[in-house]
């Protein structure tokens, strides 16, 4: 992609009522737009990175059965009456509208219900069993603090995964794979040393539920960690039973702050006996469906990514889920030519750039986007790097630069298995 026809630019300062450093960053380096308060608006940069986010989590949770759907936001006031949640003292943050007619609608805050009443359609016997689809649809929720940037909105991207299952075994067994498949895709974004699978309370339908905190000092939530046994204990269930049930020690634990990236949750049978969610087995006896519930906010995910992948100078994105494996700037006009051939040459190879263009910036301002917007490569033509007959290129996570040949430059990039160009301009 070209830079000058990017029609996103770099800024100085961010908006001053922001105060979460991911937002900060996101919106001065043109990745997002704040709208208001907790709603914020992904521009062509942003939205390659969630996007690469969102292909990681397909890719996961294809793996282990899932089958994607994308459900209305729109919510029918009568499905959710029958949990009982359409009350406002149940659940406190929803956004209500009404229809022309007068007939109140909620705009989703998630999806249990909605799901759980059109799978009577499609289970009916054993055969039907199990089943797991998930989805990755905008959600809604009205809340008092929104504080954390994108990491905790009004408006929010979420990944939901719902399991159906005939028997506690069998949904375990899913319940396992699930917790591993959450495990594999925060590791896919550099996040995998420093994100534990922490027990939490399990609410009506278990003793826990399993969160994924990542530690970070900009976390909301409290954790005590073991680093031996690579697990945490949430603050709000970390007394001496539930210690003893792990068989942890207080000594061994750290207390630190931590960010929720997903979480997974048993949900028994609470849903499908409320829509009467059954099916027959092999002997002809009805059963209810069990049920299970997995969540990833892939927005969320990026603020993390951000507040821990960045330092003075900007952002310093992973390869998995940087917009573009490589920034190439170009330095003068007497070395477009030049510029020109290598852009190409990294595209004919397969090699996602953003080719730095500009004619009216200067070198410094250059330097300063590239680290600001953090693409994992820096590469510059200059009259310096054509005189040796070479590109430089700048690491952005560890500073190294090298001066190496074109040729051995794409060799390095396709040995790294960066991710197929995308022709847009």
């Amino acid at each position: 992609m070209l830079q000058s026809g990017l029609f996103t630019k770099t800024r100085r300062e961010a908006p001053k009522d922001e105060v979460a450093n991911n937002a900060k960053l996101l919106i001065r380096a043109g990745f997002v737009h704040k709208e208001m308060a907790g709603v914020y608006s992904y521009l062509p940069l942003g939205l390659r990175v969630l996007n690469n986010i969102n292909e990681i989590i397909r890719k996961e949770m294809d793996a282990i059965g899932g089958q994607e759907l994308f459900l209305t936001a729109l919510q029918d006031k009568s499905v959710w009456e029958k949990t009982n949640r359409w009350d406002d003292s149940v659940v406190d943050n929803w956004f209500k509208t009404k229809l022309k007619n007068g007939s109140e609608l909620g705009l989703g805050f998630t999806h249990e219900e909605p799901l759980t009443k059109l799978m009577r359609e499609h289970i009916n016997s054993f055969r039907d069993l199990p089943a797991y689809p998930y989805q990755i649809q905008t959600k809604f929720r009205n809340e008092i603090r929104v504080k954390s940037g994108i990491m905790r909105g009004r408006e929010f991207l979420m990944k939901d995964l719902y399991s159906f299952s005939k028997n506690e075994e069998e949904h375990n067994s899913f319940y396992e794979k699930a917790k591993e498949a959450y495990g594999k895709i925060f590791s896919s974004v550099g996040l995998g040393d420093i994100t534990y699978v922490t027990f939490a309370s399990g609410g009506s339908f278990s003793k826990y539920s399993h969160e994924f905190q990542t530690v970070c000092e900009a976390g909301e939530d409290i954790i005590y960690v073991s680093e031996d046994k690579k697990i945490a204990v949430n603050k709000e269930v970390y007394d001496e039973k539930t210690l003893e049930d792990l068989g942890l020690k207080k000594e061994e634990l750290e207390e630190r702050k931590a960010i929720e990236v997903g979480n997974i949750f048993s949900l028994g049978t609470k849903f499908s006996d409320a829509f009467n969610l059954d099916y027959t087995d092999e002997n002809g006896e009805k059963h209810p469906v069990i049920m299970g519930s997995y969540g990833i906010g892939p927005g969320r995910l990026m603020g993390a990514i951000v507040e821990i992948f960045s330092d003075e100078r900007g952002i310093v994105w992973p390869e998995a889920a940087a917009p573009f494996a490589v920034h190439l700037l170009s330095l003068g006009d007497s070395v477009s030519k030049t510029a020109d051939k290598v852009y190409n040459d990294l595209r004919e190879a397969g090699v996602e750039a953003l080719y730095d263009d500009r004619k009216d910036a200067t070198a410094g301002e250059k330097f300063a986007d590239a680290d600001l917007i953090g693409i994992p490569w820096r590469l510059v033509v200059s009259p310096k790097t054509i005189e040796q007959g070479k590109v430089e290129v700048k690491n952005r996570r560890t500073g190294e630069i090298k001066m190496m040949e074109e040729k051995e430059l794409v060799k390095l990039l396709i040995t790294l298995n960066v991710k197929p160009a995308v022709k847009l301009c």
